[in-house]
């Protein structure tokens, strides 16, 4: 189905600067998401007439609801996608509409030096005949997760306009710095007040991600010993030397570039300093939580084994988890997997459940307490120049959640 508004809804919110930033001191993270959220989306949900529409400050979250239409109870379903951006040129963004695409052109970005070109990208030629989104070459698009934030705000809009589609109770919400990860950690589970929900930030139609990583991150200060290099002999302890070495006792095959499907990886993803110091930042990824454990275990034996060999504790280590498997808990909710496999289904889509490389917020707020799967909502080649989406896509995303609501009512009546 075709929804008019959907399209002006998310142009409208792309070229708005939401993006999080990871080295804030502040919660949500940038001063522009929250006023994204309070002076953008929640003008568009009151206008629309939601109810409960407000702003938690603890939890950062919009919130609204869109009240039951129906005289029984059924579980209380929410819908949630987050309102920030990734780590690339987000300011000014020029979104570019390249209608009737023939699935195999190159797609000119803007008037940059870059193309989304189609042997390089071949998943676009699944989009022959459709309408592609792109970037004008310099910033990101923000589909991820402006497409989710458009395509919820799509789903009220058609659900209060279309009364003879029969729901329970839903609640929405739409949360701050999922880029940076630490955004589903203050989210208020009571006061959502969902017994499951769906967080809508997946790519093509068809992916239903139920499974993702185990997750740490860890970062190591390292101090060295700096002296003139003509009398260093004996003397200098170089950090970044101490930084190369530690990298190379790492599995050499177990970084993001070598590795794919369930293969987990140490990613090293910053590296700054000089002789006298050094820091670096890492991310340790695993699907099976046992895999998650044994890499930690293998850091810390680095760390304590060359600290040792110095003599003195060069090497301070700093290691945390950040989000673990949803899969564990959802398999024991899979009456949730099977509602939108079936909506998928009904609406012709053939489904993809290969587990992410990556996570959600879904992956905290199920342990939180809310069971949340991710659908699909159109994305592709997220964060960067190269980022597109297809309107429908978009369209069909809300197609499936407009099912799953149905389906609620049907199957627990």
């Amino acid at each position: 189905m075709e929804y008019p508004n959907l399209l002006p809804r998310f142009l409208k919110y792309v070229q708005v600067n939401s993006r999080s930033d990871e080295h804030a001191d502040r919660f949500p993270s940038t001063k522009r998401e929250e006023d994204f959220q309070k002076e953008v989306i929640i003008k568009d949900l009151e206008e629309l007439g939601l109810s409960d529409v407000h702003y938690n400050q603890n939890s950062g979250c919009v919130i609204a609801e869109i009240p039951a239409n129906i005289d029984f109870e059924v579980p209380t379903m929410g819908f949630l996608a987050h309102c920030d951006t990734a780590d690339f040129n987000s300011e000014n963004v020029k979104p570019q509409i390249h209608e009737n695409y023939d699935g195999k052109s190159k797609i000119k970005l803007g008037n940059s030096e870059f193309y989304l070109d189609p042997a390089v990208f071949p998943h676009l030629a699944n989009y022959k005949g459709q309408t592609i989104i792109t970037t004008s070459g310099d910033t990101l698009l923000g589909g991820d997760d402006k497409c989710g934030v458009a395509e919820i705000v799509t789903l009220a809009e058609y659900l209060l306009t279309h009364p003879e589609i029969k729901h329970g109770k839903i609640r929405l919400a739409f949360t701050p710095d999922e880029e940076i990860g630490t955004g589903a950690g203050h989210f208020d589970v009571a006061e959502f007040g969902a017994d499951f929900a769906f967080t809508v930030d997946g790519e093509a139609p068809g992916k239903l991600d139920w499974g993702t990583f185990s997750a740490a991150q860890f970062g190591l200060d390292i101090q060295g010993v700096n002296v003139h290099p003509a009398v260093a002999k004996g003397q200098m302890v170089n950090a970044l030397q101490i930084a190369i070495d530690f990298q190379n006792q790492l599995p050499a095959d177990e970084v993001p570039e070598k590795t794919d499907g369930r293969q987990g990886f140490f990613h090293l993803m910053n590296l700054t300093g000089t002789v006298d110091n050094a820091h670096m930042d890492y991310i340790i990824r695993d699907f099976e939580r046992e895999g998650l454990e044994e890499r930690k275990a293998l850091v810390k034996s680095l760390v304590h084994k060359m600290n040792e060999a110095f003599g003195t504790e060069r090497i301070k280590l700093k290691m945390w988890d950040q989000y673990y498997n949803m899969a564990d808990e959802l398999a024991k909710r899979m009456d949730i997997i099977n509602l939108a496999r079936e909506a998928y289904r009904s609406e012709g889509l053939s489904i993809n459940e290969d587990p992410v490389r990556g996570g959600t917020d879904g992956s905290q707020l199920t342990y939180m307490g809310l069971p949340s799967p991710n659908i699909f909502a159109g994305q592709e080649n997220m964060h960067g120049r190269y980022e597109y989406t297809v309107l429908e896509s978009m369209y069909k995303a809300v197609d499936v959640m407009v099912k799953m609501v149905e389906l609620n009512v049907t199957n627990n009546k």
